[in-house]
């Protein structure tokens, strides 16, 4: 048995047109405001960039991401005898698990945007019925259950990793024998350290990205091409 695990970033779900952020035209390089409406401490403090932030996420809403050929290509390696697959995911898209990769075998380091929860009283309940009294009218949603801030189940800027779930992609990537990071600009830490973690402890190291990243050099392979071919024939291959 073979254990791949994957480290996927906002690049591996633009054709399920959900824009990255890093990338040339992503939504930082485009609109450098737009990351205040993603950090924390503008968050809490700032009314206007809560409003803001829950208008982005009602528009970006509709229509539902799918997955695209990418995802559904990690989820059938996943059902292939003889591979034993984990993705550990920058994204909080869901789109690993709509695909049919089970959810006990992804770890979503940054949370998940189909959930929100309060900041006071940490009640979490579905972002589906928050986007719903925004479109209602409710500007700024308050937590229904004692009144405090909603912010979306994930991790903002300036917010701490989970640390048992970073615990848990650590040992994944040490003991991976192919550690492929996908659509993710290895820039953010501690994240982008698993790619070196998994080459330190023997793992072939595979990078398949639009840019260069930090960790090429470490690289047994480096993949330039589109994600949503290059990815179902990469993993064709590790057959």
């Amino acid at each position: 048995m073979t254990l791949v695990a994957f480290l996927t970033g906002a690049g591996i779900s633009t054709d399920s047109g959900i824009s990255d952020y890093r990338g040339p035209s992503g939504l930082w390089r485009r609109d450098p405001e737009a990351e205040k409406l993603v950090t924390y401490a503008y968050y809490m403090a700032d009314p206007e960039i809560r409003r803001r932030a829950w208008l982005m996420r009602r528009d970006a809403a509709t229509p539902r991401p799918e997955p695209n050929a990418a995802h559904r290509a990690i989820a059938a390696l996943e059902r292939r005898p003889g591979f034993a697959v984990r993705v550990i995911t920058q994204n909080v898209d869901g789109l690993h698990q709509l695909a049919g990769t089970p959810v006990r075998k992804v770890l979503e380091l940054h949370g998940t945007a189909r959930a929100v929860v309060c900041t006071g009283c940490h009640t979490r309940s579905s972002m589906e019925d928050a986007l719903a009294r925004v479109e209602a009218g409710e500007a700024d949603p308050a937590c229904e259950a004692c009144g405090g801030i909603l912010k979306p189940a994930t991790v903002m800027f300036g917010q701490r990793l989970d640390p048992v779930v970073l615990g848990e992609a650590l040992s994944i990537a040490k003991a991976a024998e192919v550690f492929v990071a996908v659509g993710s600009s290895l820039q953010v830490q501690p994240a982008a350290s698993l790619a070196g973690t998994a080459a330190e402890h023997g793992a072939r190291l595979i990078v398949v990205n639009a840019e260069p990243t930090p960790y090429d050099e470490l690289a047994d392979e480096v993949v330039r091409e589109p994600i949503g071919t290059a990815l179902p024939e990469l993993l064709q291959r590790l057959e």
